[in-house]
């Protein structure tokens, strides 16, 4: 990992694996399209101490920020954190993580190592590694309240195995070559 870059509410970190990825079109589990938003699980590993020091602080800002404009000056007594616990997740690709579920409602930044943007949307999925800007901010609606993590941006880092079970179609046809397709050919005849 890298050295976490911190300003304030926000923080640049990673590279961390994705989970539950949709950054190219906005997902609501209700399928109310409404109220959908782009999103992603940034997995840390629990030991990664420094990046999750630097998510706690900017954590801690956003507290502070949100006592004054949402809160009335009180911190209130149940407050909804962004940072989960994974171990306490039914997910084995969880376990010995820390994660965040960064969400927002516009599209976020996505590019590759080299800076240029990714269009393609096969690139970005659950399972690969990226670099991640997220801000925490305060929020106190319809009586709940606590600090959210908004995602700015994203840079793909590298591939890795599908998270979820899927595999691509080069993985699944890798045994059937010109061949199989010649025997295919004769058996039609």
């Amino acid at each position: 990992m890298f050295q976490p870059k911190v300003l304030g509410t926000k923080v640049i970190f990673g590279p961390c694996r994705l989970s539950y990825t949709h950054v190219f079109q906005k997902y609501s589990p209700d399928g109310d399209d409404a109220s959908g938003k782009y999103q992603t699980n940034v997995l840390i590993p629990k030991t990664e101490k420094e990046t999750i020091k630097a998510l706690k602080d900017a954590i801690e800002e956003a507290k502070r920020a949100a006592l004054v404009s949402k809160w009335g000056g009180k911190e209130p007594r149940k407050l909804q954190l962004p940072l989960s616990d994974g171990d306490e997740k039914d997910d084995e690709t969880y376990e010995g993580h820390f994660y965040v579920n960064a969400k927002c409602s516009t599209r976020p930044g996505i590019v590759d190592r080299d800076k240029a943007p990714i269009t393609d949307e096969e690139e970005i999925y659950s399972g690969v590694w990226a670099v991640v800007s997220v801000t925490f901010f305060g929020y106190d609606t319809n009586g709940n309240r606590g600090v959210a993590c908004g995602l700015n941006n994203i840079m793909k880092w590298r591939d890795d195995e599908r998270l979820g079970g899927r595999v691509s179609a080069q993985a699944d046809f890798a045994d059937f070559g010109d061949d199989m397709a010649d025997e295919a050919d004769d058996d039609m005849l």
